[in-house]
């Protein structure tokens, strides 16, 4: 019996064009698109400068953060007040406004302070900017005793700490935002196709004749789950495909963990869909259901902000999520090559997940004999 209800299964799919569709543009938009667009990444700040000083040193200040590649001069001022309307005005994000006696005061050994003021209206923006731009200043101020050289002499020799960041030695956003959005990719397609699949049938008809038949609730739940589940893993290699053709990001060792993570979230995933449509008569109502819980799953599973810099009611909460750790196993299993052993606590909690909601989709389906 099993075997007819999946050749009904994977029949209409094949006869759907739509989701032939959505299994390539949704992974296309999703990796090659969305790691653009979500990048916390700053560049091309306007800076506004205000040169009291007018010296040589103070121009290869201004110099300095124009070539810095994460500055555009927006102008230089007379006076500071002249500056702020232009952080006003909405024409500059930051002002720097060197002081008089700017290069005497280098020339002494002293350390003259330089202000900076940023737009903070926009926190991140201004917050980075105003770091990046301190950065530039603390290392044209390292060159006030000798050439980059003898800095660079100075730091080997101990005078300074070295920094070394380990699994995005390139600090490149995107490498972190990745494996999150595989994540978002097979949640979204997993999901969304089960519920609007099982309610499409409700809203034609044909599920009435399914429901007359001695098919027991568990076989047809299976049988809606297996497909799901091969077009969950096909999306996942176009995923892992595009992320390592467009952005040349690929898992180190951990290929067999995000294999394996991701059979068993495919369970969470679809067996959502299929409670949301067990309590949906319409499509419109499992839109609204799907597109509620799939909206609070990805602003609590840790995708755009760390978990632990939450409230802790709201830590509380992503306890429940699913997809927290099938984000977080899937970072550590990109970035570390962590194994699933490693990952025992992530893949214990996804497996209760899959049992549990599983069990409610059996349970919540209505059939009438």
């Amino acid at each position: 019996m099993l075997k007819y209800l999946l050749e009904k299964e994977f029949k209409q799919i094949v006869r759907n064009t739509f989701l032939s569709k959505m299994m390539v543009i949704l992974p296309i938009m999703t990796i090659v698109v969305f790691p653009y667009v979500t990048s916390q990444e700053v560049t091309d700040v306007k800076v506004c400068i205000v040169d009291n000083d007018r010296s040589q040193a103070s121009q290869r200040l201004a110099q300095k953060v124009e070539a810095s590649g994460c500055f555009s001069v927006a102008g230089y001022e007379p006076t500071y007040g002249k500056a702020m309307k232009g952080i006003e005005e909405g024409s500059a994000d930051i002002v720097l406004e060197i002081p008089r006696g700017f290069a005497k005061s280098r020339g002494r050994g002293e350390e003259p302070q330089v202000t900076v003021a940023a737009n903070s209206v926009n926190g991140v923006r201004g917050g980075l900017g105003s770091q990046y731009l301190s950065a530039v200043i603390a290392a044209f101020a390292a060159e006030k005793g000798g050439s980059e050289a003898r800095a660079a002499q100075g730091m080997a020799a101990g005078a300074g700490p070295a920094t070394l960041y380990r699994y995005n030695p390139t600090l490149d956003y995107k490498v972190f935002m990745v494996p999150g959005l595989i994540a978002v990719l097979i949640t979204l397609l997993c999901c969304a196709l089960t519920a609007l699949n099982i309610v499409g049938e409700k809203e034609a008809g044909t599920i009435e004749q399914i429901n007359v038949t001695p098919v027991p609730k568990s076989l047809f739940i299976l049988a809606k789950l297996m497909p799901n589940w091969a077009i969950g893993l096909l999306s996942l290699s176009f995923g892992v495909a595009f992320a390592w053709a467009v952005h040349g990001i690929s898992p180190l060792q951990g290929l067999p963990s995000i294999v394996l993570f991701s059979a068993v979230y495919i369970l969470v995933a679809s067996a959502m869909g299929m409670v949301i449509s067990n309590y949906s008569d319409t499509m419109q109502q499992a839109m609204f259901l799907m597109f509620f819980f799939l909206i609070l799953m990805m602003l609590t599973c840790g995708l755009f902000t760390p978990i632990e810099s939450m409230p802790e009611w709201a830590q509380k909460i992503t306890t429940l999520n699913p997809m927290r750790y099938f984000t977080r196993a899937m970072r550590l299993a990109y970035l570390r090559g962590s194994s699933p052993a490693e990952l025992a606590r992530e893949l214990m909690w996804l497996g209760g997940f899959a049992v549990v909601l599983n069990a409610w989709a059996v349970a919540s389906y209505k059939k009438s004999n």
